[in-house]
């Protein structure tokens, strides 16, 4: 495949039987596909559906696992976490069970989902803090919970969000991370002690910082500047044009510091769907706005992201200065190095070939995932 690098520079990459990068040459533009971008793979930490497709619906099933892979395939992402939220133990338990199945029975779809995130229900029953997740079954960590989760998922689980001033939050988060499993703050009222405190006993994440939060907090000391200012953190932000105001995201990425920042879709299934009000897993009543929110129903209080990280890609592009490379960073080598995916999110020899190419708004045009073109748009333009 052959396209501009960030930068200007042309490339070809070639791939090799295996599925990985066997080279990658800078040579003069030519040939049609000349005229577009090539980037690596999107890594989205953070989806809970798209397409219509929801891992959080009760009659999850394989295919649907499978469906939603194919839709993020052509909107560019090559890796993702499927997200499940908060929900009584079983629901959650089943929905790992489902995915590891999936995941299981399709090598290509094993490459893609990299890991399970599990974004509650260990959250702040705060309004605001708690967003969009059911009341009714927020609860305390719990470390036998957090080992039915890993054998449920085959070892899968790879993040999981909690709030840090939860009772038994430091034991869980100690627990997690010698199993293998980040820990993220998210949906929190904590004191900055209690963000620290967590840090210190290996949290490494900040889920969709500056969100899922109380829309009124003191001057400081409050949760974000807590967040932002621990290195040991590093946040992952929705830039979908509702999340976040573009000079709120550009002032916490540089804040945070670009290696520590990276861009999340939390896409829910109602991504890309028309405006009106719908019923989903997620949020229950809610509304699709005219605007492409996604909001509680009667309120102001969103219920995910009805954007795909390409979506987030293209507005942060359009909205702050960061220059493309930057902008490609925050979505493809920072979390997957952020991660701990040492094959993704880079176009170097030896690297999974996890391609994608961009004409010049940023639009899919072409999906590789392990060297198997997955999607194509016939058209493409001509140099």
């Amino acid at each position: 495949m052959e396209g501009q690098l960030p930068g200007g520079r042309n490339a070809v990459v070639r791939t090799d039987r295996e599925g990985r990068i066997r080279s990658v040459e800078h040579r003069e533009p030519a040939g049609r596909d000349a005229a577009c971008f090539l980037t690596p793979g999107l890594v989205d930490l953070q989806v809970n559906g798209y397409g219509g497709h929801d891992v959080n619906a009760e009659g999850l099933s394989v295919d649907t696992v499978h469906a939603l892979a194919r839709a993020l395939w052509a909107a560019g992402t090559t890796t993702f976490f499927p997200t499940v939220v908060t929900a009584g133990h079983d629901r959650i338990v089943h929905a790992l069970e489902v995915i590891a199945e999936a995941v299981r029975g399709d090598a290509l779809l094993a490459h893609s989902i990299a890991g399970i995130h599990v974004e509650g229900p260990y959250l702040s029953p705060v309004d605001g803090a708690r967003g969009a997740h059911d009341a009714d079954c927020l609860r305390d960590p719990d470390t036998a919970e957090l080992a039915d989760w890993i054998a449920a998922s085959d070892g899968l689980l790879r993040i999981v969000t909690l709030a840090p001033e939860r009772a038994n939050a430091t034991a869980y988060i100690d627990r997690a991370v010698r199993s293998g499993v980040l820990v993220a703050l998210g949906h929190c009222a904590a004191e900055p002690d209690r963000i620290h405190r967590a840090a210190a006993a290996g949290a490494s994440l900040s889920t969709h910082l500056g969100n899922g939060i109380q829309p009124t907090l003191p001057r400081h000391p409050n949760p974000i500047w807590a967040q932002l200012a621990d290195d040991r953190l590093s946040a992952g932000f929705i830039a979908d044009g509702h999340h976040l105001p573009a000079d709120t995201l550009t002032a916490m990425v540089r804040a945070k510091g670009l290696r520590r920042s990276f861009l999340v879709s939390d896409a829910a299934a109602l991504a890309g769907s028309p405006p009106g009000r719908y019923t989903t897993p997620v949020g229950g009543d809610v509304t699709v706005t005219a605007d492409g929110g996604l909001v509680l129903t009667g309120s102001a209080l969103l219920a995910g992201s009805a954007a795909s990280l390409a979506d987030c890609v293209r507005w942060t592009r359009a909205h702050t200065p960061f220059p493309d490379g930057d902008v490609l960073a925050l979505a493809t080598s920072n979390p997957a190095r952020i991660a701990g995916l040492r094959d993704r999110g880079t176009l170097a020899a030896g690297a999974a070939a996890d391609l994608v190419l961009l004409d010049e708004e940023f639009r899919v045009l072409r999906t590789v995932v392990a060297g198997t073109t997955v999607h194509r748009v016939d058209e493409l333009p001509t140099p």
